[in-house]
């Protein structure tokens, strides 16, 4: 089963609600950067298992087999995006 990009973040927009959400990718590795106030407060690692959890069917059959994720809060996305500028 091959998972597209575009469904994953149809999956995990339709369970939160971010102010941005970034996904990239191709066969079954992606990557997600995810920019919400729900992440405040959220040890890295339980942001991670948040975005796991309505994922986790396409993970158990291996459509996803690599995910990378990004989970910020919009203040620390201004922070990461202002570092990955040019100079």
């Amino acid at each position: 089963m091959i998972v597209e990009p575009s469904e994953i973040k149809a999956i995990l927009e339709s369970t939160f609600e971010f102010e941005e959400l970034l996904v990239k990718g191709d066969g079954s590795h992606f990557e997600v950067i995810a920019v919400g106030d729900m992440f405040d407060g959220m040890s890295r690692v339980k942001k991670q298992q948040t975005i796991y959890g309505p994922l986790m069917e396409h993970i158990r059959t291996n459509a996803i087999h690599a995910l990378s994720i990004k989970a910020l809060t919009p203040a620390e996305w201004a922070r990461d995006k202002k570092l990955m500028q040019p100079l």
